[in-house]
C-alpha cells in the first residue's frame, strides 16, 4: 500500500532528534504533540523514533522513507548547536525544497521569539513524501504545526498527483 492508494489513510512518521531523551534522561515532550495533530488530520502514524542527535536522525530518516509515509516530521537539532544536525541529515534526502514554508515558520514564530530566527530546518520532498523540520521544544512545535494547518492537505494532495482541477 503507498500514500497514494484512494481510501487508505497517508502514513506518517515521526523523528525526534534528542540526544538526552534517546538516552532516557528526560521524557519526549514534542513527539506526542506531533502524533496528536498528525491523527487530528486523518494520518496513521508509525511509533516515534526517538534518536541521538546527527547521523541517527539521517538513519530514522532513511529507514521511514522505505515505508513510503505521506508525511515525515522532525522535531529537534534545528539550532546551532555543534551535534544540531537535523538540517544536514533532511537536506541531503530533498529532492524537492519548499522554502516558503519554512520561511512561513519563521516568521510566524518571530512574533513570539526572535530565536525563531536561528531554526536551520528544511521543508521538502523525497519522492511522494513531505518531509519538515521543526524545533525541539513544544511551543515551536506547535507553531510550525499552525503553519501547515492550512497546507497540509492540499499538499498531500499534490504529491499524490491529485491537482485539484
Amino acid at each position: 500500500m503507498s500514500a497514494c492508494e484512494p481510501n487508505v489513510p497517508r502514513k506518517a512518521g515521526v523523528v525526534i532528534a534528542s540526544t538526552r531523551a534517546a538516552a532516557g534522561v528526560y521524557a519526549d515532550e514534542t513527539g506526542p504533540i506531533i502524533l496528536d495533530w498528525l491523527n487530528e488530520h486523518g494520518f496513521d502514524t508509525f511509533p516515534t523514533m526517538v534518536v541521538p542527535d546527527g547521523e541517527p536522525v539521517g538513519a530514522a530518516l532513511r529507514a521511514l522513507l522505505t515505508q513510503e509515509p505521506a508525511v515525515v516530521i522532525t522535531s529537534g537539532g534545528t539550532g546551532l548547536s555543534p551535534d544540531d544536525r537535523t538540517p544536514e541529515m533532511t537536506i541531503a534526502l530533498l529532492e524537492r525544497e519548499i522554502p516558503g514554508i519554512m520561511e512561513g515558520i519563521r516568521r510566524a514564530g518571530a512574533v513570539k521569539t526572535p530565536m525563531a530566527m536561528l531554526s536551520r530546518g528544511h521543508a521538502g520532498t523525497a519522492g511522494r513524501t513531505f518531509i519538515i523540520n521543526l524545533p525541539g521544544s513544544p511551543k515551536g512545535v506547535m507553531d510550525g504545526l499552525a503553519v501547515l494547518d492550512p497546507v497540509i492537505g492540499h499538499l498531500c494532495e499534490q504529491l499524490e498527483g491529485n491537482h485539484g482541477h
